[in-house]
C-alpha cells in the first residue's frame, strides 16, 4: 500500500506548518526570557509625530523644517 503524492504533500505541508509555528513561539519565549526589559517597538504614528513638519520654502522650492 502506498500513499498518494497528494496526500503526501498535504501532511508534509501541514507538519512544516505546525513545526513553524512551534520553533516560532519557542523563539519568542526564550527571547523573552534573555531579554525580559526589551523596550516595545515604537508605532508608526508616534515616530511620525516625533518628526518635524516639513514646509516649502517659496522662494528656494526646498523643503525644510518647521
Amino acid at each position: 500500500m502506498t500513499i498518494s503524492p497528494i496526500i503526501a504533500m498535504t501532511l508534509g505541508t501541514a507538519g512544516a506548518i505546525a513545526l513553524a509555528k512551534l520553533v516560532s513561539r519557542e523563539w519568542r519565549r526564550v527571547n523573552e526570557t534573555l531579554h525580559p526589559n526589551a523596550s516595545v517597538p515604537v508605532t508608526e504614528k508616534a515616530a511620525r509625530d516625533a518628526l518635524p513638519t516639513l514646509r516649502r520654502d517659496p522662494q528656494t522650492g526646498i523643503y525644510r523644517p518647521d
